[in-house]
């Protein structure tokens, strides 16, 4: 009998403990889910590269060839620096945002209609989590992008560009894709169709990237429209991306761009979280 005690014994001391009703068992951040979600987002953009690396990145090369071609002749100098120089860094930053804002309204959006975004407000994840794995997923989409045209630039005749400020890279480069991922967000929340998507990707997203400066300075422009530009936050990331390769900022100090980013980026953060958190139009 005491045999079969001991037994018994041993047997629940190597039991794990369990948690007592309404313990969580992931008190603080769930890395394993984090993870997992975040190499399907990543997974998801990956299986159709040529789509949404390589296509992108050959469009933007296609700018780099045209206004080249139209605008920059060989005496053509721009804030001191050739032509094709000056448009390099507009062009690489241009089309990380673009496709951080793309990759992220298109997975929300996807889910919705294919009503597979049970699949990720059923699993314990916090709203915080989830909302980390959506940008982390944008930002390494767009930063994918921007290597395949910076590499691709390599190739160009005459161009080669070199980073000066590698900080304002990373900096702009994270903080625009950030900003751009968060947008998507909303969108991909707010959107029921893919044409209300595409609304704002042609009404909103593509004027403010095109109208940013990545073409020209503001100061070739009236005071009126020089204004505008400043109350553009596309104005800051590209300005802020090209001072890493160029050294030269066009209108304003570097700093009081990074701080609008930041500040924008806090803002569309919480606005962001709240809409997920309160399960707006994806819980019905």
């Amino acid at each position: 009998m005491t045999d079969t005690t001991d037994s018994a014994a041993r047997r629940h001391s190597n039991t794990p403990a369990r948690a007592e009703p309404g313990e969580p068992l992931i008190p603080f951040i769930n890395w394993r889910g984090l993870a997992t979600l975040y190499m399907k987002e990543v997974r998801r953009f990956f299986k159709v590269q040529l789509q949404t690396i390589w296509a992108p990145a050959i469009t933007t090369l296609l700018f780099l060839a045209i206004f080249t071609v139209a605008l920059g002749r060989g005496d053509r100098v721009v804030l001191g620096m050739p032509f094709n120089h000056f448009l390099a860094p507009g062009l690489i930053i241009m089309g990380m945002i673009q496709n951080a804002f793309a990759n992220s309204q298109s997975s929300l959006l996807i889910g919705k209609i294919q009503g597979t975004i049970v699949d990720v407000l059923m699993p314990p994840i916090s709203t915080a989590e989830l909302l980390t794995t959506y940008v982390a997923g944008a930002v390494t989409r767009g930063f994918l992008v921007g290597l395949a045209v910076f590499g691709a630039m390599w190739l160009w005749p005459d161009l080669q560009p070199h980073i000066r400020e590698p900080w304002a890279v990373l900096f702009f480069g994270l903080m625009g894709t950030m900003l751009l991922s968060l947008l998507g967000v909303i969108t991909g929340l707010w959107a029921d169709k893919f044409d209300h998507a595409a609304a704002v990707t042609n009404f909103v997203i593509q004027p403010l990237s095109l109208l940013s400066g990545t073409f020209y300075t503001i100061d070739r422009l009236p005071p009126s429209a020089q204004a505008l530009s400043l109350g553009n936050p596309f104005f800051y990331i590209i300005d802020g991306f090209r001072y890493g390769f160029l050294g030269i900022a066009d209108h304003h100090p570097v700093l009081q761009g990074a701080v609008v980013l930041l500040v924008l980026n806090g803002a569309l953060f919480a606005l962001a979280y709240w809409l997920l958190s309160t399960g707006w139009r994806i819980k019905s």
